[in-house]
């Protein structure tokens, strides 16, 4: 479910996709997409409904559940997905869908409308915390501050600029925390760290904090004037490095450290790209780039929405790496969503980092200026891109590495 303008959770990738919108007439719905999904079979989800009103979405969801509980998949657990049903039949689940909805609002009364008064019972429970919006500083003082200290601290400005987001309240600000860091695996954090985070929520964000879909943590609720204390405190912590949006800050699952599923570890690769990548000025010239790691086709890591994708798989036993490019989540920056196409044979892991290396200097060499990853890719296509990652293998590291698994 998303309700913000920018796409924030990958719509088109899930089972159900909801998206808040309002009609020409200013009412509040839905649009609603049904049939997306990673892993084996990776698939956008198409839009059943532009728009539904919000009041329906019960209903809705029971005739989507219903029709794929009908047709869906029992011979094959592989297949017993919504994505499977809505790509082999098409419009005819689609159709199927709409006329059970409209079976359950006429025929059968709409059983789980939901009236105004539950919406208000619901919502009553999610109050704005109550924050002295009254600073010290007038709001042209508290700009000047701002430009002073950012001016100051270059590093500082860059957090400014990455890590803190507008908010509809011109004197608050959405800030993230960054849990992509040296030593940690991506959203990873130690228990001094969690409470010394809740800390920062007490302090600053009226005792609320959020996990992002990119493995972070969001404070939602920060007075604009207390920004640079903010920062301070949390750069004591480890958790102020300016990279959100940046190749660093990767989606990467748990991998065959923690899951039994997983052909491949993740974390490592994951460590060792993080690692060659410290150069905040580096990261900066490269712009957003969207790296997701997963350790299994399952694609907990998201990699088939990556702009850059690393796939685990196994190889007789072996760990290997795919690569995939030109994926995307469907936020406006990256384009509507889409898969990521495989570049070539597998890598090594100790090839993984070299490979990623290839990309980017094809990149640095080909792109015009101020033109990101994603949109040079586009353009140029991923032929060279495919010819750089190839390129860098090197035999010696996959005899190394072979007999090292060995």
């Amino acid at each position: 479910i998303n309700g913000a303008r920018e796409d924030r959770a990958a719509l088109g990738w899930y089972d159900v996709g909801l998206q808040l919108v309002k009609n020409d007439a200013g009412e509040l719905g839905f649009k609603v997409r049904v049939g997306g999904g990673m892993g084996r079979t990776p698939t956008i989800s198409p839009v059943l409904r532009e728009f539904l009103p919000w009041n329906q979405l019960m209903n809705y969801l029971e005739a989507v559940i219903r029709v794929y509980n009908r047709y869906g998949r029992r011979d094959n657990s592989w297949k017993a997905r919504i994505k499977i049903l809505v790509k082999a039949e098409g419009q005819a689940y689609i159709d199927q869908v709409n006329e059970e909805f409209r079976q359950i609002v006429e025929d059968e009364g709409g059983p789980h409308t939901i009236t105004q008064a539950e919406y208000d019972r619901v919502a009553a429970n999610f109050r704005e915390p109550d924050l002295d919006l009254s600073p010290a500083n007038a709001e042209a003082e508290t700009l000047e501050l701002l430009r002073t200290a950012a001016n100051e601290d270059r590093d500082f400005g860059r957090w400014l600029t990455s890590n803190v987001l507008p908010h509809r309240h011109p004197q608050l600000r959405a800030v993230m925390l960054s849990f992509k860091r040296l030593g940690y695996a991506p959203g990873d954090a130690t228990a001094e760290q969690m409470e010394a985070a809740a800390e920062l929520a007490d302090r600053f964000s009226g005792g609320e904090a959020r996990v992002t879909h990119e493995q972070n943590l969001l404070l939602p609720w920060v007075r604009r004037d207390q920004l640079p204390a903010l920062y301070q405190a949390a750069k004591a912590l480890g958790l102020a490095k300016p990279n959100i949006g940046l190749l660093t800050d990767m989606i990467a699952c748990p991998g065959g450290d923690f899951c039994s599923l997983a052909n491949a570890r993740s974390l490592p690769i994951a460590e060792a790209i993080t690692e060659r990548y410290q150069d905040l000025d580096e990261l900066w010239d490269l712009g957003q780039i969207d790296l997701h790691i997963s350790g299994c086709i399952n694609s907990c890591g998201h990699h088939h929405s990556g702009h850059i994708g690393i796939l685990g798989v196994d190889k007789d036993g072996k760990e290997w790496y795919q690569i995939t490019l030109g994926g995307s989540d469907g936020t406006t920056l990256s384009g509507p969503a889409i898969g990521g196409k495989v570049v070539g044979p597998s890598f090594t892991a100790a090839e993984v980092p070299d490979v990623i290396e290839a990309l980017l200097a094809t990149f640095r060499a080909l792109r015009k200026p101020g033109e990101l990853f994603i949109d040079a890719l586009r353009r140029i296509g991923h032929e060279p891109f495919k010819q750089a990652a190839n390129a860098a293998r090197h035999p010696k590291a996959d005899q190394e590495a072979l007999a090292e698994q060995d």
